[in-house]
C-alpha cells in the first residue's frame, strides 16, 4: 500500500507580465492559502516520506510553506523539471521513478497534469482541483512502478475554500 498526495501549486501573481512563466511568485491570496492548507493537512496527520515538486517558483513556494507547516525538512525536497512539463504522462512517470522504500509521496506541480492524474489514478472523478487543492490517495500497489489506472481509492481532498471563513 502507497499513499499519494497531489498539490496543486497555491494562486499566482500575474502581476509582473514580462515575468518569465516559470518565474511567477504566488499573489496575496496563494500566500495566504498556502500556510492554510499546511495546517490543514497537519491536522490530517500528513507526513510525507517524500517531496518532490515542480521547480518553478509557484511551486517550488507552495512546497516550502506546506512542508513547514507538516514539519517535513525543506532541504530534503527533491525538484523535478518534468513535473514543470504540465503533462499528466510526465507525472506518472515521476512517480513511477520513486524508490519503493517511500510509502508515502507527496507531489507539488500544475494542472491540467495534477487534476489529470488524479482522474486516472482515482476513484472518484474530480472536476477541477483548484489552486492549492491536495488530492490523496492510498494506491492499492507495492511498488510506486506498477502506478496505473484506477489503482487509488480517494482517502480525501481538500483545498482552501473548504476552510476559510
Amino acid at each position: 500500500m502507497k499513499t499519494l498526495y497531489l498539490v496543486r501549486h497555491a494562486k499566482s501573481s500575474w502581476k509582473y507580465p514580462n515575468l518569465d512563466d516559470f518565474e511567477r511568485p504566488l499573489n496575496k491570496r496563494g500566500r495566504k492559502n498556502a500556510p492554510l492548507m499546511g495546517k490543514v493537512l497537519k491536522k490530517l496527520k500528513v507526513a510525507p516520506d517524500l517531496v518532490i515538486s515542480s521547480p518553478a517558483n509557484r511551486a517550488s513556494m507552495t512546497a516550502r510553506i506546506i512542508a513547514a507547516a507538516i514539519d517535513y525538512p525543506l532541504e530534503n525536497i527533491l525538484y523535478s523539471e518534468a513535473i514543470y512539463e504540465f503533462s499528466e504522462n510526465a507525472l506518472i512517470h515521476v512517480v513511477k521513478q520513486i524508490d519503493d522504500a517511500v510509502n508515502k509521496a507527496m507531489v507539488v506541480g500544475h494542472n491540467p497534469a495534477i487534476n489529470g492524474m488524479a482522474n486516472y489514478i482515482g476513484d472518484q472523478p474530480i472536476s477541477n482541483i483548484p489552486t492549492c487543492g491536495v488530492f490523496c490517495v492510498d494506491l492499492d500497489i507495492s511498488s510506486w512502478a506498477k502506478i496505473g489506472e484506477d489503482c487509488g481509492k480517494l482517502k480525501f481532498f481538500e483545498f482552501p475554500k473548504k476552510h476559510s471563513s
